[in-house]
């Protein structure tokens, strides 16, 4: 059995999750934050049968495509009012995934 966490960004959560479910795995969905923009994260949990693991993984590769989008610069996102914020285009999306062997246990 493997453990799956991948890391994805929010706006991709809900189909990703609906598709992975969809497909009969159980997901654990945390609300995380990170990287240098400080935009929300969705990090999506799995414990996947060996052999389920590559069906897995082509699931999150369709659901959490790359795009580049306009962020405004954080350092002067503060200040809103300031007409023609800079802004930085950026690849957003995407997944980073993780995999590692687990022990599963019936009973503790």
């Amino acid at each position: 059995m493997k453990l799956i966490i991948a890391i994805i960004g929010s706006s991709d959560a809900p189909s990703l999750s609906s598709a992975l479910i969809e497909a009969k795995f159980s997901v654990t969905k945390l609300a995380t934050t990170g990287g240098f923009l400080k935009q929300g994260n969705t990090t999506l949990l799995m414990g996947v049968d060996n052999e389920r693991v590559e069906e897995a993984l082509e699931i999150i590769k369709k659901y959490s495509g790359v795009r580049t989008e306009l962020q405004p610069i954080p350092s002067v996102s503060a200040y809103p009012s300031v007409i023609g914020t800079p802004a930085i285009e950026t690849t957003v999306g995407g997944a980073t995934v993780f995999i590692t062997d687990v022990e599963r246990f019936e009973k503790l």
